[in-house]
Parts: C-alpha cells; structure tokens; sequence
C-alpha cells in the first residue's frame, strides 16, 4: 500500500492547486458529464457506510497504482491466459482489496454520462481516494483532484513486487523508495499515515510483534494473541486506536512505539535531530499542519506519470483493456 504539495488554503479548507502537466482541473468532466464526480462520491459513501475499512482499501488501491509506473489504473486488470497483471504480485495477492467497489463506480458512472464511457478507471482511483479520505477525515482532509488521466493497456507484475514497498522496509529504503517516485521525507512520513485507518493482516507485522525490541512489549503481547508464531496469517488488527478514522492517532502511537508495521515505526526512532522524527512529533500535537501535509502528498502522488492525451484508452470495463 504512495504517492499516494504546498498549496493555497482556502477558507472552505478546499486546496486550489495548478494542474499537473497534462491533466485538467476538476471541472474536466463537466460538461461532457456533469454527474460524473458526484456518482462516484455516492457510491464511496455508499460502500464506507457498508463497511468501513473500504476507505482506507481505496485508499491503498490508489496507491499501488501510481507507484508501479503512474497512476494510470494499470492495478485494476485481471490477468488472462496471455496475460499477467498487478494482481497477483506479492504486494497485492490475497491482500489487495475494493476491486468489486470500482466495479460498481465505473457501471454508475457510465450510466450518469449521456455518451456512457466517459470516466477513466485511473481517475476513478484517484476522485474514489480523495473521497475516501474526506468521508473518514473530514473536510480537513478535502482536495481538488486533477483529471484526465487515460489507462494503461498493460501492466507489470514484476514492477508491481519491484516498486510496492513492504512493511518490512526500514527508513532508508522507505525513503529510496519513495525519493524514486518524485516524492520527499515529508511525503513519506505524511502519505505513511494513510496506516491511521483500516486493518492489516497478522502475516503482515507478525515479524513486528515477536522479533522488533522498539514495540511496547504490552501493545506486543495483545497482538500476539490473534496473531500466533504459525497459523492465523489472515487474522486482522487496526492500524492504530481509530482504524475508521483518518487522523494524527496514528503519530501517537508511533511515539509510544506502538507502530503496527515495522516500517510504521521505522518513521520515528528518537534520535536527536532526526528530520523524521520531528514531523512525527510535529504532526502528533499538529492535527491541521498534518491534514495540510497529506492532502498536498496526495495531491503529489496522484499526479505522478499519467497517461494523458493519445496515452493509454478509456476502459469500458476497468478490469479489462478495450
């Protein structure tokens, strides 16, 4: 599951940003489909009210598509006979999760839009994200989504397990990582607390609870207990104390050493002058500058390599090239 930003705020605490080279402002859509946005904000809201935890897959969805070459929905294609997509890379096999929701945006959306297929899969990603996060955040966390973005005729499973970094990261390749995408310590700190909402699976941090000496041995023995040394891999755990809700709950825990994942905590080691380190205190007491940060690295992310213009095709089906 980045990345996925210094901007104007103005007073509806609504981010006015200039486009990224390519795409278009959110008014995009208007006139060929003046629906188009509201539709997918209907259907997000829908499914969060459903179950809760689809924001934060949403979320996550978005963002394993832009860091495995653009975000260009490249994450949404089944593989085929001839065919091997994202799907089944090891960062997303078994674990990936909300496919069935953008199913049902891009059916509604094309239904909204008098000329049907209108809406790119890629810009689903991106507006179903920047939903998701309002809807669990609140207006705090609202931005403007630049559109336009075409989709990709094919993807990579080999890019998908090279790009997607994994909880076992520590800070240094967390921070090549994401430094290889375009983004910065800020981005990275800020975008990892994407991790404030929604669960992860025990096969996912067990190497955390019963191997890492920085966890709350107290936070660790709990865990343990739905999570044993062999079995269980599936068996969940909140990200941190709020899972359906997008805040700085997620800082604290890292200062009481409470990171789910061990690249969660890899974020803040208390060692003086860290950079790292000062954000995560910063934005533990700082819940505004947090939410200004995150949805300028979202902004960030989802602008990042877009297929535009003759690039890529708009699907009809999002699981499947035309």
């Amino acid at each position: 599951m980045a990345a996925f930003y210094s901007f104007v705020l103005c007073f509806i605490l609504v981010i006015v940003i200039p486009t990224s080279a390519g795409l278009s402002p959110e008014s995009f859509y208007t006139a060929e489909c003046p629906r188009a946005l509201s539709t997918i904000k209907s259907v997000v809201k829908k499914a969060i009210n459903r179950e809760p935890r689809m924001g934060a897959s949403l979320l996550r969805m978005h963002f394993h598509d832009c860091f495995v070459n653009g975000c260009d929905g490249s994450v949404l294609l089944d593989d085929t006979a001839n065919f091997t997509g994202e799907k089944t890379a090891f960062p997303n096999l078994n674990s990936l999760r909300g496919f069935e929701v953008v199913d049902e945006i891009k059916d509604a959306v094309n239904k909204a839009c008098p000329d049907r297929n209108i809406v790119s899969c890629a810009d689903i990603l991106a507006v179903a994200a920047r939903d998701s996060v309002a809807i669990l955040g609140g207006t705090s966390f609202s931005y403007n989504v630049s559109l336009g973005r075409k989709d990709a005729k094919t993807a990579s499973r080999d890019d998908a397990n090279t790009n997607l970094p994994p909880p076992v990261f520590n800070f240094s390749q967390l921070l090549s990582n994401f430094q290889s995408h375009g983004l910065d310590l800020k981005d990275l700190v800020a975008l990892s607390a994407g991790h404030s909402i929604g669960l992860a699976r025990c096969i996912t941090f067990r190497g955390r609870i019963y191997n890492d000496t920085d966890i709350d041995p107290t936070f660790a023995s709990s865990l343990q207990k739905g999570c044993p040394l062999s079995g269980g891999d599936n068996n969940t755990a909140p990200l941190d104390a709020t899972p359906k809700l997008l805040d700085n709950v997620y800082f604290k825990s890292l200062l009481e050493s409470k990171g789910l994942f061990h690249s969660d905590q890899e974020l803040f080691k208390n060692i003086t002058g860290s950079e790292s380190d000062n954000l995560v205190k910063h934005y533990s007491t700082n819940p505004s500058d947090f939410a200004k940060d995150f949805r300028a690295s979202m902004i960030k992310m989802s602008n990042m390599k877009p297929l535009t213009g003759d690039e890529g095709e708009i699907r009809l089906n999002c699981r499947k090239v035309n």
